[in-house]
C-alpha cells in the first residue's frame, strides 16, 4: 500500500522512484482489467495502462492532480483507451481503403482512392481538433469567411482568428505530412471548400 494519497502524489511530483514503482505496483493490474471496458483484449489495456506509466514518470514534474490519485489514474486510463480507439479506426479505415486500392487498377481510379482516403484523413484530423478552433477552421475553409467576419461572428478579436489557422495549419501539415506536399495539401483543404 502506498500510504496516504498526498503522500503519493508529492513524492510522484518529486520524481521520486520508489513512490512512483509503489503506485505503479499497486494500480498497473486493476487499471488494465478496467481498460478492459474500452479495449478488446487484455495486451491492449497492458499496453494502453503501461504508456500512461511511461508518461506520467515522464511528465512527472508537470504533473497537475487535483483529485484522488486514485480517480486520476482511473480517469486517465479512460482517456488513453479512448484515443486507443479513435487511432484504431482510423488506421482500419485507411487498411480498408489501402485493400481495396489493391483491387483498383493503376490510373484514375488509384487516384481517385488514394484522394479519398487523403480526405478521410484530413476530416478525421479537422475533428479532433479543439472545438472553437475547428469552428473558425471550418468557418474560414468551407463556408468561406473572411478573417474579419469569423471574429465578428465568434466575437474574438481578428488576431486570434489569424493566431488560430495558423496553429490548425501547422497542424494538419504535422498530420498529412506523410500524403502530400505543403502545396497539395493546401489545394486540397481549398478544395473542400
Amino acid at each position: 500500500m502506498i500510504g496516504s494519497q498526498e503522500r503519493a502524489i508529492e513524492g510522484l511530483k518529486n520524481g521520486d522512484k520508489l513512490i512512483f514503482e509503489e503506485i505503479y505496483r499497486e494500480y498497473f493490474v486493476p487499471l488494465c482489467y478496467y481498460c478492459l471496458k474500452y479495449v478488446d483484449s487484455y495486451e491492449d489495456s497492458e499496453e494502453i495502462v503501461q504508456d500512461l506509466f511511461v508518461k506520467i514518470w515522464e511528465m512527472h514534474d508537470e504533473i497537475e492532480i487535483n483529485i484522488s490519485l486514485n480517480a486520476y489514474l482511473y480517469k486517465a486510463v479512460q482517456n488513453y483507451a479512448l484515443n486507443h480507439l479513435g487511432k484504431q479506426k482510423t488506421k482500419e479505415k485507411l487498411q480498408a481503403f489501402r485493400d481495396k486500392s489493391v483491387l483498383v487498377s493503376l490510373g484514375s481510379g488509384q487516384d481517385n482512392l488514394e484522394e479519398e482516403e487523403l480526405s478521410i484523413v484530413l476530416r478525421h484530423a479537422i475533428l479532433k481538433l479543439p472545438e472553437k478552433r475547428r469552428e473558425i477552421f471550418e468557418l474560414s475553409r468551407f463556408d468561406g469567411f473572411q478573417n474579419m467576419k469569423i471574429a465578428e461572428k465568434m466575437a474574438i478579436s481578428v488576431k486570434t482568428v489569424e493566431t488560430q489557422m495558423t496553429k490548425t495549419l501547422k497542424y494538419l501539415r504535422i498530420v498529412l505530412k506523410d500524403y502530400l506536399t505543403i502545396g497539395a495539401i493546401i489545394a486540397l483543404i481549398n478544395s473542400m471548400m
